[in-house]
């Protein structure tokens, strides 16, 4: 078994939930097992502890755990960032300095400290509106966007790719030397091509999976570091 990181230690170390719920003529089958998942999830009762927006929170703390990349005065691109969970946790590591801009196709509730955008990332204008919003380069582009399943895990994962690949082209635009890229992918990984020029462009390339992430779940993580600036 892998080693658990620090914040996967404290959370699992502290709750040691049992919830069984009852079925009901008014619930599918599927849907009582998803809300019994819910209820018996650390994470989900930590993040409502702490006040997270959600869960995924955690990911990005531990891929900060993992690679130590957030810090005071960082200048962050959050894309689909909705509900708002990581934009949380970039606010809080900033801080009081640096900024936080996020965009989602989906409206999210302000969080201080951050500039929120409600627009699809992937529009015609959505760049211009970031890089006019950025004081500069930025130090962090992160996506966790992931493209709506359909169910079929070679399609998903090709459709979440696409998505990648226009967040990575745009962090090859605004990042600032010795930047850092961060992206879910599906199953699979990285097509070899954007993997292919990841490493000629970052210092470091890899696949992170933060214990955060339900082992059930075919996503990871895309590290880019030490981003090499033309």
């Amino acid at each position: 078994m892998a080693k658990l990181t620090k914040s996967a230690k404290e959370i699992t170390g502290r709750h040691n939930l049992a919830v069984r719920v009852k079925t009901s003529k008014y619930r599918k089958k599927s849907s009582n097992q998803w809300l019994e998942r819910q209820l018996n999830d650390p994470y989900v009762a930590e993040s409502k502890r702490l006040g997270y927006r959600s869960r995924a929170a955690f990911k990005l703390i531990q891929l900060d755990e993992k690679y130590k990349f957030l810090g005071k005065g960082k200048t962050i691109v959050d894309l689909g960032c909705a509900p708002g969970g990581w934009t949380q946790i970039a606010v809080l590591r900033n801080k009081g300095s640096g900024q936080v801009v996020g965009i989602d196709i989906l409206e999210t509730e302000p969080i201080a400290g951050a500039t929120l955008i409600c627009q699809d990332f992937t529009s015609e204008d959505a760049v211009d509106k970031l890089k006019e919003l950025l004081q500069g380069d930025a130090d962090i582009v992160m996506s966790d966007m992931a493209a709506n399943t359909t169910g079929h895990q070679q399609t998903d994962h090709l459709r979440t790719i696409g998505l990648v690949e226009v967040a990575y082209e745009f962090a090859k635009e605004v990042l600032a030397s010795g930047g850092i890229f961060i992206a879910k992918v599906f199953q699979g990984g990285a097509e070899g091509s954007l993997l292919a020029d990841a490493k000629k462009h970052f210092a470091k390339v890899g696949h992170f999976k933060p214990d955060a992430s339900r082992q059930s779940s075919p996503e990871t993580y895309l590290v880019a570091q030490g981003f090499r600036k033309p």
